[in-house]
């Protein structure tokens, strides 16, 4: 790290929070919760790790906040839109999504990383979710069209299923399987 640097991190510690935020999300995508290190993050962020205490509090409070900045663009699922939603699901992923499903997929055997992220999932995403579609058991039919995404993106940006690819076919047949759950 340079002098210049230093000082331009010094003056700026929001600049040096989102370093610090950038190199954990690319760290627990990489290695999961349990194989990222807060010196490794330190270390790949450029600054002492012992910023990291100071500004999250903690690895599992940056986990927490690394989970809500990688789950913060969902797609609505909601009748009537569920061919622009189905259309970006079997795209290429943009890097940041591909990087939430990743750490999600590389945490999932640590507990208390799972709690967090189901935690966060249930409370923004599920609850939001659940508010716009009609019918009863919207909770659970929010639930099911999020499994439903998670299981297409995994499917088609971690193992690249190649014959999960952007055709007019399987988007019509994925926006009718959206629709149909959304619609209850």
């Amino acid at each position: 790290m340079t002098r210049e640097d230093s000082v331009r991190r010094v003056r700026d510690a929001e600049a040096t929070q989102r370093d610090i935020l950038d190199a954990a999300i690319t760290a627990f995508a990489g290695n999961g919760y349990d194989g990222a290190s807060t010196r490794d993050i330190g270390r790949d962020a450029g600054v002492d790790p012992r910023l990291i205490t100071r500004y999250f509090g903690s690895k599992e409070a940056l986990f927490a906040r690394a989970v809500e900045e990688t789950y913060r663009h969902p797609l609505m699922m909601v009748p009537g839109q569920n061919r622009v939603v189905a259309k970006a699901l079997l795209d290429d992923a943009p890097l940041d999504q591909a990087k939430g499903l990743l750490l999600t997929i590389r945490s999932a055997g640590n507990e208390r990383a799972v709690e967090i992220m189901r935690g966060h999932l249930e409370r923004h995403y599920q609850r939001d979710l659940a508010g716009a579609l009609p019918g009863a058991d919207a909770v659970g039919r929010a639930a099911l069209l999020i499994a439903v995404c998670t299981g297409v993106q995994m499917q088609r940006n971690v193992l690249r299923n190649q014959a999960l690819r952007n055709t007019d076919e399987l988007v019509d047949l994925l926006a009718g399987a959206l629709d149909l759950i959304g619609n209850g």
